[in-house]
């Protein structure tokens, strides 16, 4: 037997695997986090990528604006804003003259009051900081993509000099990755432009970790250019949410050279397809709810043979997690009704719904968690295990006992690549 540790939650299960049905385990190696952040970020800035440099873009009394993704990278942001503003003021760019504009997408805007935890009680006090409204009035009108999109943006960001944008990259499930354009459409976009664009995300090539050919970052990248973008910073964090490297610059180049030096690190390729994948997502907070834990199923995917068996190991101590995810799964019976709802009317939480119940159409899914079974089987569809390794055996009688087997300890931030 080969025995491995997964994580689940806040501990570690062990499942056994048989040698002979044995094929790996898919992990990357763990890069080392920069010694000092704020140098790594500092070093960016001050060599930045293609003919985008800060010091040619602004100049004393010049309005700048400086848009935050979310809310949900404080470490992040407190690095970045600190350094990014640091360059700023030795340019002569004076804080009156500097707005952070928080994006919420379609999720629900931060509260002032939480303001001080994500960027610094320095910050707050210097800086005037805001959230971004998706009213009518709050935004700009700035162009329509050649998909048809029309782009409505924050107002502040539209009306002001220079235009920034900073984010964490990360592996999304149909755009690509995060970071770069991303800061525009959805963080400060209008709700019709952020619906419009989620609607691609039903092709095929909107898929995690790819942007050729991906209908819904090529029209993300060009909304950012109709908003006039002049410079983005972005940092790629190892798992424990630390910066490694930082790219900033031209919003094209800077955003491209993360998006490779992300795939270097997290990209791994497998040689044969599984009968058999065991995922956990990596733990808390990567499996707090089954809205998170899935997307590690979605980052592996493809390398599980068609019918074969996905076992989740992931706690889900806080349930399901978003109630469009939820309500759509309960609501919709089949892929085809969740597409035509995605066209009608997009809802964060509902692209959970349609990965999932395209990933059931390929495989089947076996979970390892707390949540009531009651559910787990009538609304989402998942058979359930008490432990990992009654959940293994219940695969092998399911598919045959001479089934491969290959197990992923962070889902949520591998992705393997089957090898043609």
């Amino acid at each position: 037997m080969v025995e491995l540790w997964l994580p689940y939650g806040r501990t570690e299960v062990a499942v056994r695997v048989p040698v002979e049905n044995f094929l790996g385990v898919v992990d990357f190696e763990e890069t080392e986090a920069a010694s000092d952040p704020y140098a790594e970020v500092s070093r960016a800035l001050e060599n930045p990528i293609g003919d985008s440099r800060l010091e040619n873009l602004v100049e004393a009394g010049k309005k700048v604006a400086i848009v935050v993704e979310d809310e949900t990278m404080s470490i992040q942001n407190k690095v970045m804003l600190t350094s990014l503003l640091k360059e700023l003021n030795s340019l002569g760019v004076n804080d009156r003259d500097i707005t952070i504009i928080v994006g919420c997408s379609l999720d629900e805007p931060a509260s002032p009051e939480k303001f001080g935890l994500l960027f610094g009680e320095d910050i707050v006090n210097r800086i005037r900081i805001i959230n971004h409204d998706r009213g009518v009035r709050n935004l700009s009108y700035v162009g329509k993509t050649t998909s048809k999109t029309d782009v409505y943006v924050n107002k502040v960001f539209a009306e002001t000099d220079l235009r920034i944008l900073t984010g964490r990259m990360r592996f999304h499930s149909y755009a690509g990755y995060s970071g770069g354009r991303m800061g525009v459409l959805p963080a400060i976009s209008g709700k019709p432009t952020i619906q419009h664009n989620s609607a691609f995300l039903i092709d095929p090539r909107a898929a995690v970790g790819n942007i050729s050919g991906n209908p819904v970052h090529a029209d993300m990248m060009e909304a950012a250019h109709l908003a006039d973008v002049h410079f983005i910073l972005n940092v790629v964090t190892n798992t424990e949410g630390n910066i490694i490297r930082a790219f900033a610059g031209d919003p094209n180049r800077a955003f491209l050279e993360g998006v490779r030096f992300m795939d270097s690190i997290y990209k791994v390729l497998v040689e044969k397809a599984a009968d058999i994948a065991i995922v956990s997502p990596g733990g808390y907070l990567k499996d707090v709810n089954l809205y998170e834990a899935c997307e590690a199923v979605d980052n592996i995917l493809g390398i599980v043979r068609e019918g074969g068996i996905v076992v989740l190991v992931a706690e889900c101590p806080e349930g399901y997690g978003n109630r469009v995810f939820y309500d759509w799964m309960k609501t919709f019976q089949s892929v085809k009704e969740v597409e035509r709802e995605i066209k009608k009317n997009f809802v964060l939480g509902g692209e959970g719904a349609y990965h999932l119940m395209k990933a059931l159409g390929k495989v089947k899914i076996i979970i390892v968690s707390v949540m009531p079974e009651y559910y787990v089987r009538d609304v989402f569809r998942l058979r359930t295990a008490k432990n990992v390794n009654v959940a293994l055996d219940s695969a092998f009688k399911t598919i045959g006992k001479k089934s491969r087997v290959l197990v992923v300890p962070r889902g949520s931030v591998t992705l393997p690549i089957l090898q043609a």
